[in-house]
């Protein structure tokens, strides 16, 4: 999870500054859309950091509590940083954005070191600056995300995908790029026809896409937090490697689940040839479970069942839930 942790870090930084900016343009210019996107901004550096406190809490060893682990802690507060966005991002910039367009004004201008500088210019400016920032910290979160993506659209590797701190990081970035883009038409265009509720109506824009992935982000953390299967592929890596035993007549049942995002636990129910002594069948199962972790480092925990055939659900490759 080191790409996570190095794009978390990248992200924070660069929102930090970006929302210092925007509120120093809101303050000074009076902008609704500026300051919904400083909003968006702040929120978006406290979800990083609860990204990260969420990645230590999930290296905490077992217990006699949690004896799989804290895997998990990561999943719960990726759902919180989803929940942040949709409120404390998406509906204030609804919010304050249907504020402005009851109340438009135009951005005031300012005096910074006893010269006069136009409540547009400051604007734009910020907002280039925020574009820049955010632009490369979207790139690092896209470079890191290359690593997951195994040929597979975005869409498909981020609903595959079983790091949610990674994932969060790049649909956060993405997700602001797009807001600031809304924010820069809006100020230009209030600008240009001289029509100040453009800048309210960019901050209901931006809010709407904020809610939206918001939205997107409680999804698919959802289906990690309540327990998802393995890849597929992992599952018939599974299939293939128990089928190599000779001794073994029949797969009753593969089950698997993430405890964390490098942390498989897998359950096998076997029907083994019953004139194979005892003996026999304690090596098999420690091939079986060496093999297994062997196959694949993220498989942490391989419990192996023998049962009669039918005694299991019938063999299958589980899909993932989201």
């Amino acid at each position: 999870m080191a790409e996570s942790t190095g794009a978390i870090y990248t992200a924070a930084g660069a929102n930090l500054a970006i929302a210092l900016a925007k509120f120093i343009g809101a303050y000074l210019t009076g902008s609704s859309a500026m300051l919904a996107e400083g909003a968006h901004s702040v929120v978006d550096t406290t979800n990083q950091l609860l990204l990260l406190f969420g990645l230590k809490r999930a290296k905490k060893p077992a217990d006699a509590r949690h004896p799989f682990g804290y895997g998990r802690e990561v999943y719960f507060y990726a759902f919180i940083v989803a929940l942040f966005i949709f409120l404390g991002g998406g509906l204030f910039a609804i919010y304050e954005g249907a504020h402005k367009i009851q109340h438009p004004e135009p951005p005031a201008d300012a005096t910074i070191f006893g010269h006069a500088v136009s409540g547009f210019w400051i604007n734009v400016a910020i907002l280039g600056f925020s574009i820049a920032a955010e632009g490369y910290s979207c790139f690092v979160a896209l470079r890191s995300f290359q690593a997951e993506k195994e040929g597979r659209s975005t869409i498909s590797a981020i609903r595959r995908s079983k790091d949610p701190a990674l994932f969060t990081i790049l649909v956060e970035d993405v997700a602001a790029l797009i807001g600031l883009a809304i924010a820069m038409v809006g100020v230009v265009a209030a600008q240009i026809l001289d029509w100040p509720a453009l800048d309210g109506w960019s901050s209901v824009g931006i809010g709407l896409v904020l809610v939206g992935m918001a939205l997107f982000l409680m999804i698919e953390t959802h289906g990690l937090l309540i327990g998802e299967a393995a890849d597929p592929d992992v599952v018939s890596a599974i299939h293939e490697a128990v089928r190599g035993e000779p001794a073994v007549r029949h797969i009753n049942e593969v089950l698997t689940q993430h405890l964390g995002p490098s942390d498989i636990l897998v359950n096998v129910s076997l029907d083994v040839d019953d004139a194979l002594p005892g003996g026999d069948i304690e090596q098999l199962v420690g091939r079986l479970d060496g093999r297994l972790k062997a196959l694949n480092h993220e498989v942490k925990r391989v419990f192996i069942e023998i049962q009669a055939s039918g005694q299991g659900t019938e063999s299958r490759v589980a899909q993932p839930t989201t």
